[in-house]
């Protein structure tokens, strides 16, 4: 049982070694769904260096599909998106979709985790893979 709830599901982090010449934790809010689905919530704001990871099918190996960010890059696609200009973001800071657009999985196609960019977005880009 979690003590506390303050939204951080994980924490991941790249240790000193020979890759890595710093410790760099980042927190991670992690969202899984058997379906498709995402969300953007304006309380990881408060957060540095956060990662947004959302996890679509998790019941189908096959279809399973990670896609993982930053804040401001998941506020960027909610502006894409116009979904900061909604009622429902100006009333609660928060905006969800469970029936994502080819719009937006095109938005999201630079985000979907492939080999070595988990590394990069915990590492950082210039610690090499």
């Amino acid at each position: 049982m979690p003590a506390r709830d303050r939204g951080v599901d994980r924490i991941a982090y790249a240790d000193l070694s020979h890759q890595v010449g710093r410790f760099s934790a980042r927190p991670i809010p992690m969202k899984a769904a058997t379906t498709r689905g995402i969300g953007v919530d304006r309380k990881y704001d408060r957060f540095a260096d956060l990662i947004l990871a959302c996890v679509w099918n998790v019941g189908d190996t096959a279809l399973a599909v990670t896609y993982a960010m930053t804040y401001l890059e998941s506020i960027i696609v909610a502006e894409s998106m116009k979904w900061t200009e909604t009622n429902t973001w100006r009333d609660t800071g928060q905006y969800m979709s469970s029936s994502p657009s080819q719009q937006l999985v095109a938005l999201l196609e630079p985000f979907k985790m492939i080999q070595g960019r988990w590394w990069n977005l915990v590492a950082g880009p210039s610690a090499g893979v």
